[in-house]
């Protein structure tokens, strides 16, 4: 019997350290080793061994350092832990909205020390910043496991209360009784609608939800507000006695400071890079991806699953592109020309949809 190479938990570490499992070449995130001290300490199978973050006494660093293990420290200063092992959750990054406003939350000051010009440069920020990243990843890859996933993207600027919010929202909760993990962007409009449409179990608990949000339609020019409402539905919900399946899951990032992360996620994977980001959300979409209304972003997250879809391996099974609303696609920004354009003469033609209605989304995606 061999450890793991990640260890995540203290369970996992006591487990490898009760059975004498070698210690050499394993990672150990974010764990508070300061209980452990008197065994590791003993050990000196730790070469390779790399420690990312957490807490150790100088002695016991010293001890590893010694034995050619390696110490990744952190940053006091940094608003974020950039080794964590799990995906955030709503009152996390919301922390300290109640009293001090958005602007003192974890993340408004992981946005602002994203953009701090004496960092940018910072090569150790940097790291950091790449390391956090590849953490959400992998975090995110154990969330989600092999459940299916389908992804909905669409604009910002959707606003609560209207009709187009609560279509989204209404589609997002048919997809998750299908048993499919709705993922998003993780921000508002669109997105919010349909992580709250997954993150609500019962159709009654999701209409109180679309009339009682829109006291707040936007998350401007105030974003405190919009989110603290936000907060309580979610607290209700989860008290409510939600089933504990993964339904909804918010992938955000800190690159658009304008746009907050919405709540209703079982999950939330934000990341700094963009890019990555984008990358990771759409090769997670295994159950296929919807598009609704949206604009700059939207577009990009259309051509970059495109060029997915282009490249494919011939005769690859495809998962489906369904875009809504064919005056908008084709019209407003015409979008779906070129992808029609794009797929003349390749395989990528037949995973493409355009519907009007919401409502002919289900059927076209796989389950």
């Amino acid at each position: 019997m061999t450890a793991d190479r990640e260890i995540e938990t203290l369970h996992d570490l006591e487990r490898t350290l009760a059975l004498g499992l070698p210690l050499c070449g394993l990672r150990l995130q974010d764990l508070d080793l300061t209980r452990h001290e008197p065994e590791l300490l003993a050990r000196t199978d730790v070469e390779g061994l790399v420690v990312l973050g957490g807490r150790l006494s100088p002695e016991l660093e010293s001890h590893l350092r010694a034995h050619h293990a390696l110490i990744f420290p952190t940053d006091p200063h940094a608003p974020v832990n950039p080794y964590r092992a799990t995906l955030y959750q709503p009152n996390e990054l919301y922390a300290g909205l109640a009293g001090d406003g958005y602007d003192a939350t974890p993340d408004a000051l992981a946005y602002h020390w994203s953009r701090d010009a004496q960092l940018r440069h910072d090569a150790f920020v940097t790291l950091l910043r790449a390391i956090h990243d590849d953490s959400m990843s992998d975090a995110l890859t154990e969330f989600v496991g092999t459940r299916p996933v389908v992804g909905v993207m669409g604009g910002h600027a959707l606003a609560r209360g209207t009709q187009g919010y609560a279509a989204a929202a209404r589609l997002g909760h048919t997809l998750a009784s299908q048993g499919l993990v709705v993922a998003t962007g993780g921000g508002p409009g669109a997105m919010e609608a349909a992580n709250l449409g997954a993150f609500c179990a019962e159709p009654a608990q999701l209409e109180d939800a679309l009339q009682r949000l829109a006291a707040v339609p936007s998350f401007r020019p105030d974003i405190a507000p919009w989110a603290r409402l936000a907060l309580v539905l979610h607290d209700e919900v989860m008290g409510a006695g939600r089933p504990r399946r993964v339904s909804s899951v918010g992938i955000p990032t800190w690159f658009y400071g304008h746009e907050p992360p919405n709540v209703f996620c079982d999950g939330i994977a934000k990341y700094f890079s963009n890019a990555i980001r984008e990358d990771g959300l759409l090769a997670r979409c295994t159950a296929g991806l919807v598009v609704l209304e949206g604009a700059a972003g939207t577009v990009q997250e259309v051509f970059q699953a495109a060029t997915r879809l282009y490249y494919a391996a011939e005769g690859s099974d495809l998962p489906p592109m369904v875009l809504v609303g064919a005056r908008h696609w084709t019209e407003v920004l015409p979008v779906w020309p070129a992808l029609q354009a794009l797929a003349h003469g390749h395989g990528m033609a037949g995973a493409l949809h355009l519907v009007d209605d919401v409502g002919e989304v289900a059927a076209l995606l796989r389950t």
